[in-house]
């Protein structure tokens, strides 16, 4: 077996594993890079040349940073099949045709505004790149194992988002795991992950790996913002990631009005094509839901979907108090900028940030107290307040992954921590040295392993 880590190595995004296995040639997810400019860039990047003659991509989930990547890939000459399960066939489906409409628009926007220093601004893929790319996936049902190149995968249900799973390989006597990213016990929408059995080599996620979600009630945290911020005549947004987050938030959203916490006729907004997209899909997946049918089919009730840019930007000049939930998450781009620009000038209104943020994000900078945010190429001041809620994280947090690894029936011969900043990752290295003695390393970017 040979392992090559070109991606989630010395950072939480960019998760792209290349192993060899058996003669088989396998790329473990094939995602983007994502926040400080010195990762994005390495998206630019030709594919290396162990990535020639692939016979296959397995995808873990269909966040950009495990996914997006893929077109890229294909733009490359990549034609061998994507096997992901059918809920993350679909959501990368939405997600990777709306990650190129925002790139070939911020391109175009580059191009008129002329604040790109490259002439012209181009797209790092196009629509016509990701169409080519869904030709290529194959939807599998978890637990079911299946043939690749002649090694068995088994995808494992992780939690974390619809459809996301382990990834589990075996040929012989050899297996390998790729954890994917783990999600909590006590999430809003999804089960526990599920322990994958045993492993010889184990490549596992750390985004929380050195510390833990606060113990606090995200649902009456976020009541009393939105009474607090209504009380002195603001707005609360919400920039929230499209899949997963969206559909939580419309939970606690939904809840709140259930509960007389917040008003019945409180004005709320979901300003995201494809949060409404994904919205449907979770509700045509309830199945793998934790929430009740009648909860999951009732998440936009009397919520108000904004369909054009135009209506987008009429709600942005709206000054009644309202709620508003518009993607992305980070606030790297997509229709929350716009609502950012329009909001953060305004003492009275409350900017709450609903998860993880990565390090050189705008949601990390504001998060971390940024008086002012560049956007649309100018400076923003930074005058309402900014909340962090880290109680909605997907994410299992440090004991979580603790405890899903104690779920091992016995230790790997090999243990790889990857997909965390490097402080998480290390930590989560230490722990696992020392509370269960296994052999256990953080790889460095490009690092090749062989056993």
């Amino acid at each position: 077996m040979q392992l090559q880590f070109l991606g989630a190595a010395d950072t939480v995004t960019g998760s792209r594993h290349f192993v060899e296995f058996g003669g088989a040639r396998l790329l473990l997810d094939c995602g983007l890079f994502q926040g400080f400019k010195t990762h994005r860039e390495r998206n630019w990047a030709p594919p290396p040349e162990v990535l020639r003659d692939l016979d296959a991509v397995l995808l873990s989930h269909a966040h950009l940073d495990h996914c997006g990547w893929l077109p890229v890939l294909v733009k490359h000459g990549f034609r061998g099949p994507v096997y992901a399960s059918a809920a993350t066939c679909a959501l990368a489906e939405v997600l990777l045709l709306d990650s190129a409409h925002l790139q070939e628009e911020d391109a175009r926007r580059a191009n008129r505004g002329g604040w790109s220093r490259h002439r012209p601004a181009r797209p790092l893929y196009t629509a016509a790149d990701v169409k080519r790319t869904l030709a290529l996936m194959q939807p599998l049902a978890p637990g079911r194992s299946r043939s690749v190149a002649g090694v068995q995968l088994q995808l494992v249900p992780a939690g974390h988002l619809l459809g996301a799973s382990s990834l589990r390989l075996s040929r012989g006597d050899q297996t390998l795991v790729l954890s994917g990213d783990l999600g909590r016990d006590d999430d809003l929408l999804m089960p526990p992950p599920q322990a994958p059995g045993a492993a010889d080599v184990l490549l596992v996620e750390s985004t929380y790996g050195n510390r833990c979600h606060p113990q606090e009630d995200v649902q009456a945290r976020l009541g009393e913002i939105i009474r607090s911020t209504v009380r002195r005549g603001g707005s609360v947004l919400l920039p929230s990631f499209a899949v997963g987050r969206a559909q939580a938030l419309l939970l606690v959203l939904q809840r709140l009005r259930a509960a007389g916490e917040i008003a019945a006729d409180m004005p709320i907004y979901l300003d995201s094509p494809m949060a409404r997209t994904a919205t449907r899909l979770y509700q045509q997946h309830a199945r793998l839901l934790r929430i009740s049918a009648r909860e999951a089919a009732g998440l936009v009730d009397e919520v108000t979907l904004i369909e054009t840019p135009q209506e987008s930007q009429a709600l942005q000049r709206s000054r009644w108090p309202k709620v508003v939930i518009s993607a992305s998450g980070m606030a790297t781009g997509g229709r929350v900028l716009g609502h950012l620009k329009a909001m953060l000038p305004n003492p009275r209104h409350h900017i709450v940030f609903p998860g993880f943020q990565v390090a050189g994000t705008r949601g990390a900078a504001l998060v971390g107290g940024a008086r002012e945010v560049k956007m649309f190429g100018e400076y923003i001041a930074v005058k309402a307040e900014v909340s962090h809620l880290e109680g909605f994280s997907g994410h299992a947090d440090a004991e979580g992954l603790m405890a899903w690894l104690r779920a091992f029936p016995k230790p790997p011969s090999q243990t790889f921590v990857v997909h965390g900043e490097p402080a998480a990752a290390d930590a989560l290295r230490c722990r696992i040295q020392d509370e269960l003695g296994w052999a256990v390393r953080v790889p460095a970017q490009g690092e090749c392993w062989s056993a």
